[in-house]
């Protein structure tokens, strides 16, 4: 029965995202939906995205083994990141009316920081997508009683997913989003009711988790842990920022407004709901602790993601409760899975082939779009087959790439003004190279090597920046895209598109 349930749900949400299809006339509704999300899909789409199968698989199997301060990272750090998002980024890069986060390099540091930064952006997102895809494997695996194995539960998966993404773009995955965030607040609110009575209710497993020291978050008084604690933690909350899901995410948005608080209520609520399958999690070391305990003692790094589908798949529990769980497990994954493959497929689509290719027109821009989609999709999920990492180290590891080359340009892209495109290029160079130095030279330094990255980085937006200038610099330019003069904010599409810019 439960096998059927995820079939008809499977059918239903592709369904659904087919329908979307129908808005998408050209590239501006493919990549940002048209600028015409309302506030409350904005919300649900900045939620959904980031409520992924490490939230309800990877972080609650860190949680059990490392404790509250081994999953800074996520969720302290991802809903931080996109608060911060709508704080300082959304209405500056809003204003700008730009479809990539790889225009904003181009347009504030010139051709060749958008490509480095859109090659280490689409690079960044193997690690995030093939962490759902390899959730997507599992979970079929887990309902089908092991009929599907997980490498064809994998390609099942995404190919579903790729269906409506490839069609309707961000359209569909807008409207499957605002689906799937109810469908995950219920889910998870009603099976954390069901479980909660089995072990006496939230206040005993709190107390028995604060009891048995569960709850500690903050690092000893040791300087290479607390360095440690700071570098897992900005890893995701700066690392995120740069990235296309959640510029598109702004992007899409119908005013400045609803981008600016849409993101900051999004981050909110997932920061409360990540906790839901944190609780249940711990709840299954008193329902069935020989069971979590052979799961967390297993040599394979995928196992510990099993706690929660097993205690849930107990025969104590009931139908209508495991079909909520997978309900909710299936949601928080396709909306993940679908964002992660459109966002590096447009960015590398509109930075990285369109200017190679002179005169093309905005049909073919679409096509090649979803061209890349499909090529990304089966590159990814051979990437995640072949992937030993567990889901959060999956996720975790993709945002240092971005952090270590891209935050620090968009920051002082946006909010220093003496920023170059010189201190931009020497700033990459600096973060990438000292990162993939520690990377490569030391399994256990001091200083971790995204943090290392980032200082690096830091120092060489400053250096190059303030050093004599070798790189022509238009010191005005800083003033257009910070207040949304019309030369800036009205470029993109006006110049080759006019018939298609919405004002």
């Amino acid at each position: 029965m439960l096998l059927w349930f995820v079939i008809i749900y499977w059918i239903i949400s592709v369904g659904i995202g087919l329908y979307a299809a129908t808005r998408v006339h050209n590239t501006k509704d493919f990549a940002v939906a048209g600028r015409h999300l309302p506030f409350y899909m904005v919300t649900a789409t900045v939620f959904a995205t980031w409520f992924g199968s490490e939230t309800v698989l990877g972080i609650p199997a860190t949680f059990l083994k490392e404790d509250l301060h081994g999953v800074v990272a996520d969720p302290f750090g991802s809903s931080l990141c996109l608060i911060l998002v709508g704080l300082f980024f959304a209405a500056p890069l809003y204003r700008m009316n730009l479809l990539t986060i790889g225009d904003f390099y181009k347009k504030r540091f010139g051709r060749g920081v958008e490509v480095l930064t859109t090659l280490a952006i689409v690079l960044s997102y193997l690690g995030w997508v093939g962490a759902q895809i390899s959730a997507l494997g599992l979970v079929f695996n887990v309902v089908s009683g092991g009929d599907i194995s997980v490498e064809a539960g994998m390609w099942i998966g995404s190919s579903t997913i790729l269906i409506y993404t490839i069609f309707g773009g961000m359209w569909a995955v807008a409207i499957t989003d605002l689906l799937q965030m109810v469908i995950i607040c219920i889910g998870m609110l009603y099976i954390g009711g069901s479980v909660s009575g089995m072990v006496g209710g939230v206040g005993a497993v709190v107390e028995h988790a604060a009891q048995a020291g569960k709850l500690s978050f903050w690092p000893a008084l040791d300087a290479k842990e607390i360095i440690a604690f700071v570098a897992a933690w900005i890893t995701m909350m700066f690392g995120s920022i740069p990235q296309q899901d959640v510029f598109q995410r702004v992007q899409s948005a119908k005013t400045e407004k609803i981008a600016v608080w849409g993101s900051v209520l999004g981050g909110s609520l997932y920061f409360l709901f990540a906790f839901v399958p944190m609780f249940l999690a711990y709840s299954a070391t008193l329902i069935d602790p020989n069971m979590v305990a052979e799961l967390m003692g297993s040599d394979d790094a995928k196992a510990s993601q099993l706690i929660l589908p097993r205690l849930i798949l107990r025969p104590e529990v009931p139908v209508f409760a495991q079909v909520m769980f997978f309900g909710a497990l299936l949601s928080a994954i396709k909306s993940c899975a679908s964002a992660t493959l459109l966002a590096p497929s447009v960015t590398f689509t509109e930075n990285i082939m369109k200017p190679m290719m002179r005169h093309m027109t905005d049909r073919k821009l679409l096509l090649s779009m979803r061209v890349v989609t499909l090529t990304f999709t089966i590159l990814v999920t051979l990437y995640a087959m072949y992937s030993k990492a567990s889901i959060f180290k999956m996720v975790e590891n993709a945002y240092q790439v971005t952090l270590v080359s891209a935050f620090i340009p968009l920051a002082c892209g946006v909010y220093w003004r003496r920023a170059t495109n010189q201190g931009a290029l020497v700033s990459i160079f600096l973060g990438i190279s000292v990162w993939l130095s520690v990377l490569i030279a030391d399994d256990d330094p001091f200083i971790p090597a995204q943090f290392a990255g980032l200082i690096a980085s830091a120092v060489g937006m400053v250096v190059g920046s303030l050093a004599r200038q070798f790189v022509h610099h238009d010191p005005h330019i800083h003033d257009q895209l910070r207040h949304g003069h019309h030369a800036a904010a009205e470029t993109h599409h006006i110049a080759e598109h006019p018939h298609h810019h919405a004002g």
